[in-house]
């Protein structure tokens, strides 16, 4: 396998939450940490809550009861808190004049937002949807943009006791009331519109049509992006005054929902997670805080959406433990390919975390837009959403990080919270891998029968229950237990390929119901991918298996070509040999496709699902989250 090209350094040790947290339980290194973590997890948790700050109006009694079995864990038992209280309210003791919200447009205009300034935004919200009769246990959608108030409606709709259904802002009607109707949201709150890449999008017209299509909407909430669309009857603008007497937030018990977000599913129509107070905001902070070392004082920018789990994971997250998140709502490389290096700089950023597949889009714009930018402030780098490959890896490590910053490489799931496997400053750490699974989550790699395994692919698998799990999905319990807990006997089975090398290192290898059994060998797609992008004629690709009458399945690896490069036969084999001598020749692909684009998600995750559904000619399932529908159509040509 392969060596770390980073190494701890006191400056990484010194004044972090993993010292605070050796030093609370008297423990002297980050594995003695973990493994405590796994077999004292009551201890563990409530150290963690304790010095993450976390507090409840009324204390819990217990921090963990099952039951129902480690599928419905029950979580700090008698307990009362609110997450929007932890977010910003608890700050206003010592970090009033802190920035809370940084956030930046597409045409160039900012807004800073001071906790204490966050705190009469969100008493305002929350009075204004008290007015709109919002209480406890409704659900509210969020169809908005990467804006301030798309913060603030999180946090006030939080603060009531309701539900917010984050939805993805690119999301034609019908994919967003789709998920209105399944949650039966009571309120939509939207924008009259955002820019992208230079021109209007008009989110309202969408979130009318959408509205249209669920019944259980009763208004819209507009936010005035622009302001200068005309409201119809049913719709109610932005409060733009603050109320004399806001409403505090509400205690609610541990275990209250606040949240769901929905995921594609490959098969029928999306999954709703359920997320409650004391358990995806405390993971969020728990992971911000035991891996990414975020800071008070220091600022996190994740380039995401509001409909992916990263982003209330980082407005959350980041709040609660009292740093500044920042929030952009424009495309990385508009106007020029600078955009993104020069936000870092202008709002001192120093927490970065970006997808593989956004930095392959940057890598070919080459160095020179980053260098041009001060990226002093910079401190920790992060990625997730889909396995590496070693080019934009090292590029990212060694151009925007200058070979000295930790890549904080992290994987887990909407229905994890946050993340099952992270990175520490505290071991070294390898090129495209995870140097430990994340503190309080159990986790291993499993066989066919479910055994741990070392050294060789298995099933990603958590064996205890975790603060963030899922409670199940909306109105769907059997699909849950499914989904999950099918496998093994209680054992959650995530859906990823891992491995865990000699020394500890774990490498995710795709996601299972993609991987490929070769020649007797099971294989997982991101060794194809890995393989064709070291071709220099290579940007991207993708591989899945098809059946095949000999061989009983066959690889097809669908690429996209670089700018200038030209598709042909001689092209297509010299691809075909840079896999075969990567992986081996038993391993050669059955054949090289070249297509203009791979369908995948806003956030960045290719469909392997949808390609192999697509050239077969099957039923591809849910894709109201693509962002590039037309790449299908491509792949279905390629088939012909």
């Amino acid at each position: 396998m392969s060596q770390p090209i980073w190494f701890p350094s006191e400056e990484y040790r010194r004044g972090s939450h993993v010292e605070a947290l050796l030093g609370r339980l008297e423990l002297k290194s980050f594995e003695e940490l973990y493994t405590y973590s796994i077999t004292h997890p009551e201890a563990f948790w409530d150290a963690t809550l304790k010095l993450l700050g976390i507090e409840f109006s009324r204390p819990y009694t217990q921090v963990l009861e099952l039951p129902r079995g480690p599928q419905w864990p029950q979580w700090f038992l008698g307990g009362q808190l609110n997450l929007a209280h932890n977010a910003v309210f608890r700050h206003l003791a010592q970090r009033a004049e802190a920035a809370a919200l940084v956030w930046e447009g597409e045409d160039g205009s900012s807004q800073t937002l001071s906790f204490a300034e966050l705190a009469v935004e969100v008493g305002t919200a929350m009075q204004t949807l008290r007015d709109l009769g919002i209480a406890q246990g409704d659900r509210v959608g969020l169809f908005l943009p990467m804006l301030p108030q798309t913060a603030v409606a999180a946090l006030a709709v939080a603060g009531l006791g309701a539900i917010l259904v984050p939805i993805f802002s690119g999301y034609a009607p019908e994919a967003a009331a789709t998920r209105l109707n399944d949650a039966g949201a009571k309120l939509l709150i939207t924008a009259d519109g955002f820019f992208r890449r230079g021109s209007r999008v008009n989110l309202l017209a969408n979130a009318r049509e959408a509205a249209k299509l669920s019944p259980s909407v009763e208004n819209l909430l507009v936010v005035g992006r622009f302001g200068d669309a005309g409201l119809l009857e049913n719709e109610l603008s932005w409060p733009s005054q603050p109320v004399p007497r806001p409403p505090s937030p509400v205690p609610l018990d541990s275990m209250e929902p606040f949240m769901l977000i929905y995921t594609s599913g490959t098969t029928g129509k999306p999954k709703g997670t359920v997320h409650y107070h004391a358990g995806f905001p405390i993971k969020a902070a728990q992971d911000l805080a035991q891996c990414f070392d975020l800071r008070p004082s220091e600022r996190l920018f994740w380039f995401t959406d509001m409909g992916w789990m990263m982003g209330p994971w980082a407005i959350l997250g980041a709040l609660t433990l009292g740093a500044s998140v920042v929030l952009f709502e424009g495309a990385p490389d508009y106007p020029g390919p600078e955009r993104l290096w020069a936000l870092c700089e202008k709002h001192r950023v120093t927490h970065l975390g970006l997808s593989p597949t956004l930095v392959r889009a940057l890598l070919p714009y080459g160095s020179e837009p980053v260098q041009q930018n001060n990226l002093s402030s910079l401190r920790v780098l992060g990625s997730t959403g889909e396995p590496w490959n070693s080019e934009p890896y090292l590029w990212f490590f060694n151009t925007v990080g200058q070979g000295k910053l930790p890549i904080i490489n992290y994987s887990g799931g909407t229905e994890i919270g946050g993340g099952i496997l992270g990175c520490t400053p505290w071991r070294p750490i390898k090129p495209m891998g995870f140097n430990t699974a994340v503190p309080g989550l159990r986790a291993e790699v499993l066989d066919a029968a479910g055994q741990p395994v070392r050294g060789e692919v298995g099933e990603l698998a958590v064996l205890a229950p975790w603060p963030g799990q899922t409670k199940g999905f909306w109105n769907a319990p059997e699909r849950y237990l499914e989904a999950y807990w099918s496998r093994f006997p209680n054992i959650w089975v995530h859906g990823d390929w891992a491995l865990i090398d000699e020394e500890g290192h774990w490498f995710i290898q795709g996601r299972s119901d993609d991987t490929l059994k070769i020649a007797g060998k099971r294989v997982g797609p991101a060794e194809y991918e890995s393989a064709a992008v070291e071709h220099p004629a290579v940007k991207e690709a993708a591989a899945i298996g098809v059946p095949h009458q000999v061989k009983g399945e066959a690889v097809l690896v669908f690429v996209v070509l670089k700018p200038g490069q030209k598709e042909g036969l001689e092209l297509e084999k010299s691809v075909n040999e840079t896999i075969a001598n990567r992986l081996g020749k038993a391993l050669k692909p059955e054949r090289i496709l070249f297509v203009a684009d791979l369908p995948k998600t806003r956030n960045a995750k290719v469909m392997r699902r949808v390609i192999r559904a697509a050239f077969l000619g099957q039923n591809p399932g849910d894709l109201s989250a693509l962002e590039n529908p037309q790449a299908v159509e491509g792949i279905k040509a390629s088939s012909s």
